[in-house]
């Protein structure tokens, strides 16, 4: 193979056999379990990359069902999304994620630089309730539940919630494990149908693995789509002279 043929064939790891096919990756029944609590803002502020700015100390801890994605098969991931603002604009920055497939793992980290580490998060409907666990091994980080569709959200509110920004640290580390990439990057969420969105009485548990301890559970919204995840552009660099 000669220097031409690895330029064209380079998309992602391993070179002959990526791990995933290029995007764009869309999503059909793409469902959330979100539960939304306050915490300490300085686990928050301690947390957070500048020039993102936090508001308020919020958190929303997120399982997540993707049953048809494009590339990626059937899987469910779970982690903790921190409400921002840059450059005046409300977004979402995602702190740290763990799911239990590899393709869509080395994908989300080698394309958009997502936190992901692989663990085994469950998230499903028992009777009247939904619940969400997230093991890391076999030990319990995260336990969530909530009443199954009590109450209809405003599907407007939430389709401009998913339209909002998110933003990730994308971290590549050099042959020396100085970084090599070291950006903040901006993605969206596109071709976004929303099929239904619900909230209902919610409780989160976080055990002693959790880094952001719990202060006030506020909300839990049930939220089912279909969408696209949009590729990511650069919008701080923070190794740039």
């Amino acid at each position: 193979m000669n220097e031409n043929e690895v330029r064209e064939r380079a998309f992602a790891m391993p070179l002959t056999n990526p791990a995933f096919p290029p995007g764009p990756y869309r999503f059909i029944n793409r469902e959330f379990f979100i539960v939304t609590y306050r915490t300490d803002p300085d686990a928050l502020r301690a947390v957070v990359p500048e020039p993102l700015e936090i508001v308020d100390p919020i958190v929303k801890f997120e399982f997540i069902r993707m049953p048809d994605s494009t590339g990626f098969g059937d899987f469910t991931e779970s982690g903790q999304i921190i409400p921002v603002r840059y450059q005046g604009q409300m977004g979402s920055y995602v702190h740290q994620m763990f799911l239990n497939d590899h393709p869509p793992i080395a994908g989300g980290r080698e394309i958009w630089g997502f936190p992901k580490k692989l663990a085994w998060p469950e998230f499903k409907v028992e009777k009247e309730t939904l619940g969400g666990v997230l093991k890391y091994g076999p030990i319990p980080v995260a336990v969530a539940t909530m009443g199954y569709k009590f109450r209809t959200l405003d599907h407007d509110k939430i389709l401009a919630s998913l339209k909002a920004p998110n933003f990730l640290l994308k971290i590549i580390p050099h042959v020396d494990c100085s970084p090599r990439i070291c950006e903040l990057v901006r993605y969206y969420l596109e071709d976004i149908t929303v099929k239904g969105a619900w909230e209902g009485p919610a409780a989160l548990q976080l055990f002693e693995h959790a880094l952001v301890p719990v202060r006030e559970v506020i909300s839990g919204a049930h939220i089912l789509t279909d969408l696209t995840l949009g590729l990511g552009t650069v919008v701080h660099d923070y190794l740039a002279k």
